[in-house]
């Protein structure tokens, strides 16, 4: 008997042993870039642009999507934006390096109350909320929660409407208790790093995933048990928040711009987009047609082009949707012109 059980539970710990070691090696291969700060019992973490000399738009604060970390967005928008304004790029509560802190913080109500508690210790009194994706619902708190501390909200391809469905299975199985821990500590790894190439594809596609993306955004992170545990958790309970906040969005009176992609096939724009636009008076809709779950990165400059004009410089954000049509479509020609394969002479006669 004893035997047998040896048998069974060599090859989990086995799993559980390289599980660690690769989390180690995530890290070692990601060490955290940012600044961990106390917001009352955990540590939230985050990379702060201090305000530049010139300035010339408010504060920004950049809250990233699921399964994600702040450098997703760091990569996004840093290097477009220095010398402009005082940035936060921030691990949201329980993701890349921050602690989770309390079962508030599964939630996003909980986690943009977290965000504004960071804002607090940072010296940041007011700033335009960028969030992407599943950083959407947050952003959507924040507006509704800290008025006071929103000088406007830029949603990119935002998760804020209820869906139909559910969620991928292994979500509901990294929350299930005992079988959840052993998932997370002996599965995850091996399955993720598996489907991390496809999976990265997938969030840009149709649009071509830029090639150092992996490199530099460190999505492996989230593979580690306690982070894949929290992203778990966070999908688990949103939908049910969804139904219960969005009636609340017509409450939102910062001003504030949506961003698109009509192809997206992750969150779809039409639920959650549109109905953003519809519940938030005074707010614009952007859909760049032709991109994927990406605005961030394939339309950076409309997205900067809606933080000026959020700050109130005069922008006309769909010519710049066009421009940025215009600049993509050119790209894909480019790209369909160099990888074509060329006709040796007597290709077509069969020579």
């Amino acid at each position: 008997m004893f035997a047998e059980v040896s048998a069974l539970l060599a090859p989990l710990a086995a799993a559980i042993g390289y599980s660690s070691y690769k989390a180690r090696q995530f890290e070692q291969a990601y060490p955290n870039i940012g600044e961990l700060t106390d917001v009352g019992g955990y540590r939230m973490n985050a990379v702060h642009v201090p305000r530049p000399e010139n300035a010339d738009l408010p504060a920004l604060v950049f809250i990233h999507g699921a399964s994600g970390n702040l450098l997703d967005q760091l990569l996004a928008f840093r290097a477009a934006l220095e010398g402009r304004a005082e940035m936060l790029f921030v691990d949201r509560p329980g993701h890349g390096y921050s602690e989770r802190g309390g079962p508030e913080n599964a939630v996003p109500s909980g986690q943009a109350d977290a965000i504004a508690r960071l804002m607090e210790k940072r010296g940041i009194e007011k700033a335009v909320i960028v969030g992407h994706s599943f950083g959407g619902a947050i952003t959507a708190a924040f507006g509704l929660r800290h008025p006071d501390k929103t000088a406007g909200l830029l949603f990119l391809a935002p998760a804020t409407h209820p869906w139909p469905g559910g969620i991928d299975w292994y979500y509901h199985v990294a929350t299930t208790p005992v079988i959840g821990w052993l998932f997370n500590h002996a599965v995850v790894v091996p399955l993720g790093l598996r489907r991390l190439e496809r999976g990265t594809l997938n969030v840009f596609r149709p649009n071509p995933r830029p090639a150092d993306y992996i490199e530099k955004t460190g999505p492996s992170l989230v593979l580690r048990p306690n982070a894949f545990h929290n992203n778990a958790a966070d999908f688990k309970r949103l939908l049910a928040y969804v139904k219960e906040q969005s009636p609340l969005y017509s409450q939102i009176t910062a001003p504030t711009v949506i961003i698109t992609g009509d192809r997206d096939e992750i969150v779809w724009e039409h639920l959650h987009s549109r109905g953003l636009a519809r519940d938030i008076a005074g707010s614009e809709l952007i859909t760049v047609r032709g991109v994927g779950h990406k605005p961030d990165y394939l339309a950076t400059d409309v997205a900067t082009a809606a933080m000026e004009k959020i700050s109130g410089k005069p922008r006309d954000l769909q010519a710049a949707a066009r421009r940025a049509e215009e600049r993509l479509a050119a790209a894909s020609r480019d790209r369909t012109v160099a990888t074509a394969p060329s006709l040796a002479p007597g290709a077509l006669h069969g020579a």
